[in-house]
């Protein structure tokens, strides 16, 4: 058997401890597998002397992380610090400096950094694999790298945050409002202290972006991804979106058009007749549509130790049988810059939720501008009357230029009748069927 392959990990919380324990648990079926042994010979974290429920006392502690990237008994640094500045960025620049190989979860360093992290890579003998950065235990990295390398891949998309979806769900079958479903989810440590991050879109943006960079051969860039978070979901959307036929969802869209990329982090009304309509809980779900595989879909656990540890290990033992491939599986000077589609020009059907006053001549003016706009309707829900009271009306458009419907949105919410802020969502079919 070849000799063994050191590991050194920057970062034991949740998944730094996770990957030390499975390395450890799984030894012998990894050495088996990756037909080497493969063991942790160094780490670094903040506390030394935290208890996490793993032995250090055989490995080497650096208390400054960069400095595994220098040890000669670390072959891969395992990056589990996140962030897209400080140590860590410093930890890969320095382990591909020295030749080494580099695993990581690091999704935001991907996503806001991805150009640089190229510039690097051109100088270096060594690689970066990042399974775990993007939908945890899902394998959708090896899937658009390796098993569908032979398509143009037209589109991705799916559910990238657990989350919101389980935040979405749970609005869904309860009819909660999202501010006690939200605590919910930070009881249960699916949500932080500061959900932000979660809630907003942004880090299910900075994965769309890595997906988008991988399967358009184009550099990641997050500041091209237009994002929207679910605050502003009520149950009202939610049960007019079943009356509908619909269910909402995050999701990240990533198309390659004519024109450019489009790639979009928003709630979006999706068919019930959908499969993503029924990715439920904290699950990911990640649809890949290739030229000539068609559609597919991969669906599991996006987030937490294990799945993500699940995902860590597996680019270990690729290293360990000396298998790594170029980050977007092209060679780093052959990635181009990304061409962003204008988002105003993309085409689509949407929803439109207003509280209005109940009183003659609102519909009128609402449609009018609408008309003006050059938005046609097919739909409009309102139930009950309460004259003069505030009541909700339900719009829905045939397809139209995402700028025409901001456009009428703008200039419905000045309407003295609209008591508040129009809230807008597109309607997405291409998963249904």
């Amino acid at each position: 058997m070849n000799a063994p392959l050191k590991i050194g990990i920057a970062g034991l919380g949740t998944v730094g401890s996770s990957v030390f324990r499975l390395l450890e648990e799984h030894a012998a079926l990894l050495s088996s597998r990756a037909q080497r042994p493969v063991a942790v010979t160094a780490v670094s974290a903040r506390n030394k002397g935290k208890d996490r429920g793993i032995h250090l006392g055989n490995v080497k502690w650096h208390d400054n992380p960069v400095a595994l990237a220098d040890d000669k008994d670390v072959d891969v640094v395992v990056e589990l610090m996140g962030g897209a500045e400080g140590a860590a960025f410093d930890l890969i620049a320095r382990a591909l400096e020295n030749n080494k190989q580099v695993v990581t979860a690091n999704k935001a360093l991907l996503a806001l950094r991805g150009g640089e992290v190229l510039a690097l890579l051109k100088k270096s003998r060594g690689g970066i694999s990042y399974e775990a950065a993007v939908a945890g235990g899902i394998p959708i990295i090896k899937g658009l790298r390796e098993g569908l390398a032979a398509n143009k891949i037209r589109a991705v998309y799916g559910i990238l945050n657990g989350t919101c979806n389980f935040i979405l769900s749970e609005m869904s079958s309860t009819g909660r409002d999202f501010s006690d479903v939200l605590k919910e989810a930070q009881a249960k440590g699916y949500a932080e202290a500061d959900p932000s991050f979660d809630v907003d879109g942004i880090d299910a943006g900075h994965k769309l972006a890595i997906l988008a960079g991988l399967a358009f051969g184009c550099v990641p860039d997050f500041s091209a991804v237009q994002t929207k978070g679910i605050r502003n979901i009520t149950p009202l959307d939610i049960e007019f979106a079943e009356e509908l036929g619909y269910r909402i969802k995050l999701l990240g869209i990533a198309r390659q058009t004519e024109k450019g990329i489009e790639q979009s982090m928003e709630p979006c009304l999706v068919p019930k007749s959908s499969p993503i309509a029924h990715v439920e809980g904290a699950l990911n779900a990640v649809y890949a549509d290739g030229d000539y595989v068609g559609k597919i879909l991969m669906m599991g656990a996006g987030a937490g130790g294990k799945p993500t540890a699940s995902a860590v290990v597996a680019d270990i033992i690729d290293v360990a049988r000396g298998r790594t491939l170029p980050l977007l599986g092209l060679a780093p000077d052959q990635a181009s810059a990304l061409k962003p589609a204008n988002i105003s020009e993309r085409i689509g059907s949407y929803f439109l939720r207003l509280i209005v006053l109940d009183q003659p001549g609102v519909i009128a003016d609402v449609s009018a501008i609408l008309r003006d706009c050059h938005v046609s309707l097919e739909s409009v829900l309102q139930r009950g009357r309460s004259p003069g009271q505030p009541v909700p009306v339900i719009l829905t458009s045939h397809e139209t230029p995402e700028g025409d419907m901001l456009k009428a949105v703008g200039l419905i919410g000045k309407l003295k009748s609209v008591v508040e802020p129009p809230h807008l969502m597109r309607i997405e079919t291409f998963g249904s069927g």
